[in-house]
């Protein structure tokens, strides 16, 4: 499979330094935070299908468990914008029961991490630390943290993916295997103008996604 990767430079630029600088993405507004990542399969001819069809709903994936199918405003969006990408490049939709070339499925990822840090090592270089003394009103002390003074985190990232299989030949190899794989995570990703955007972006760096004439 080969993967392409374009996140836009001001997202990559600021993401190297999100564990020593307060709100490293802040200011970053719309599509900046978000990283488009696509994977194909070096083995598939694209111009040789000709129909797809696409699921009406988005699946749900919270730590590698289906949790359920949703379609709101963001998810229809992921979807028409899916579908308008396909037949702008020359693929017919049809109905799921009408035998087509390609399927397409859209997942909301969520993934949950936790984790242990040692507060005397939260430190930012710039500012000296994450908190201000004067506030207190103790002008020139620093902050002491003893060995033992840990803290917990959690954290949630979220994405959303498409995927796409061959159902033409299954009946053939006796598998669904998937073709095409694209990827939109960072800020912002459960919005609509992801869904029209991200989308779009993912098939533009896709350039060989198209039938032939």
């Amino acid at each position: 499979m080969k993967k392409t990767v374009i996140a836009v430079l001001v997202a990559s630029g600021m993401l190297a330094f999100t564990s020593c600088r307060k709100d490293a993405v802040k200011n970053l507004e719309g599509d900046e935070g978000q990283i488009y990542i696509t994977k194909h399969s070096d083995s598939v001819n694209f111009s040789s299908f000709r129909t797809f069809s696409i699921a009406d709903s988005v699946a749900v994936i919270n730590n590698n468990r289906l949790e359920g199918k949703v379609k709101t405003d963001v998810d229809a969006a992921y979807i028409n914008t899916v579908k308008d990408q396909m037949v702008q490049r020359g693929y017919t939709l049809v109905g799921r029961d009408q035998n087509p070339d390609l399927g397409i499925n859209i997942s909301r990822i969520y993934n949950t991490s936790t984790g242990v840090f040692d507060y005397g090592s939260y430190w930012d270089p710039y500012y000296g630390s994450y908190w201000d003394p004067y506030y207190w009103g103790y002008g020139g002390y620093g902050y002491y943290f003893p060995s033992y003074y840990l803290g917990t985190y959690s954290i949630t990232e979220g994405a959303m993916s498409i995927d796409i299989f061959n159902l033409r030949d299954a009946k053939q190899t006796n598998k669904i295997s998937s073709v095409w794989n694209g990827l939109v995570r960072g800020t912002g990703v459960f919005s609509v103008a992801a869904g029209n955007n991200g989308v779009k972006a993912l098939f533009d760096q896709s350039t060989y996604f198209k039938v032939s004439n």
